[in-house]
């Protein structure tokens, strides 16, 4: 079973989510939370595999208690949400360690989807919309920063091949169309990208193509 934690200050967006991922034989609610600093509290005694986070709550917002969960417990997943496609918290909260955003008002099946994605380990972004988010924010100016910055000193150390393989997440390509492109194995492709996470510090795709914008590998609206 997957356990899940809640979070919104919205009882009734809390109880329709229950109710849509109770539903699953896969997934089980184990607790709700209203605000950010309950959901940091519950994180540390639930261990939930995933948190379902909204973004936008008073006192300890979604993209804080993001960054105090993922920095405490790094084994916790946690998938944001937000009312807004393009919104400058997004951006924030994948800084923060969140493994994969969705906008609230995604279909059930989207919803459990994206939290059986985030359970394995890879992020619930579509990956066009996701280098719309990052193209748009990543260089705003005066942007607030929630988190410290991605360890970009490993991209000096890349490869051509893997600079290459950078490029082309950030423009939102999966492995397999990597592979296609460059003519090689999705697996070899595999190889490559866990090479360059570790590299760079990234712990997932999201964080990523961060890094390959604000190293300037790849323009917003390339």
């Amino acid at each position: 079973m997957i356990s899940v934690l809640l979070v919104d200050d919205h009882a009734l967006v809390r109880k329709g989510f229950r109710l849509m991922l109770d539903a699953q034989p896969d997934l089980t609610v184990v607790g709700e939370a209203a605000d950010g600093d309950e959901a940091v509290d519950l994180a540390a005694r639930l261990r939930p595999d995933v948190v379902l986070m909204d973004l936008h709550m008073p006192g300890l917002d979604g993209v804080r208690a993001t960054e105090r969960i993922t920095g405490r417990l790094p084994g916790v997943r946690v998938l944001a949400l937000s009312t807004f496609d393009l919104d400058e918290n997004v951006v924030a909260a994948l800084r923060a360690g969140a493994d994969g955003f969705l906008p609230k008002d995604v279909s059930p099946e989207e919803l459990v989807e994206g939290v059986r994605v985030v359970y394995r380990g890879e992020a619930a972004v579509a990956p066009r919309l996701l280098t719309r988010l990052i193209g748009t924010y990543v260089r705003a100016p005066r942007r607030q920063r929630h988190a410290p910055p991605l360890h970009r000193a490993g991209l000096a150390g890349l490869t051509d091949r893997e600079r290459e393989i950078l490029v082309l997440i950030a423009r939102g390509h999966s492995n397999a169309e990597i592979a296609a492109e460059l003519g090689v194995s999705p697996s070899t492709v595999k190889n490559h990208v866990t090479s360059v996470f570790a590299k760079i510090g990234a712990r997932d795709r999201a964080q990523a193509v961060i890094a390959a914008y604000e190293a300037g590998l790849i323009n917003p609206g390339e």
